[in-house]
């Protein structure tokens, strides 16, 4: 649980935040939205979307190893985690399911990421890639939570918190998509 609890202390942020703005926030919720734009075509995003160890930052995993995470991006399938365990047995964690699958165009995951698990939320995180005019591809991410998170802040006060983090995020995965070699 080490790294991804460091979503509470931000104080190490390694990439330069995406443009992002917290559209929303109270009790109930929150609506995030990132916006990037890519050297790259969409099919090329849709391909490091789908490898997650190459562009998200190990300091927000639970095994503190980005190359234990994958992603299988299809309906019903998982962006996981694996673990290390005592004696050589491993365990893993589920920080997203796949709920839309559309090559290219839109992967729609749902999970409460980092502690947000502990808490009864739900979270819809959307990439949507389009074509950007001039070539490359604008990379549209929402993340849409609702529910109850205890504690000082509460769920509003997670926001711009989750905000910093999957902003980092999403340039993590920007900067992973410009520096691959043209195909």
């Amino acid at each position: 649980m080490r790294g991804i609890c460091a979503i509470a202390g931000l104080a190490l942020v390694a990439a330069a935040p995406a443009a992002a703005e917290v559209k929303s926030a109270s009790d109930t919720g929150f609506d995030l939205v990132f916006s990037e734009t890519v050297s790259k075509p969409p099919e090329a995003v849709w391909a490091a979307l789908k490898a997650p160890a190459k562009w998200w930052n190990k300091d927000h995993t639970y095994s503190g190893d980005a190359a234990n995470l994958w992603m299988d991006a299809q309906a019903g399938g998982c962006f996981c985690e694996k673990l290390a365990g005592e004696g050589g047995s491993r365990g893993s964690i589920e920080h997203a399911r796949i709920l839309y699958a559309q090559p290219g165009k839109v992967l729609r995951l749902q999970g409460a990421f980092g502690p947000l698990q502990a808490h009864p939320v739900i979270g819809i995180m959307t990439f949507v890639l389009k074509p950007a005019e001039g070539g490359g591809t604008t990379i549209a991410v929402s993340y849409v939570l609702g529910g109850h998170v205890a504690g000082e802040g509460g769920t509003a006060g997670m926001a711009p918190l989750v905000d910093k983090v999957l902003g980092e995020q999403v340039a993590g995965l920007k900067a992973f998509v410009d520096a691959e070699p043209a195909q």
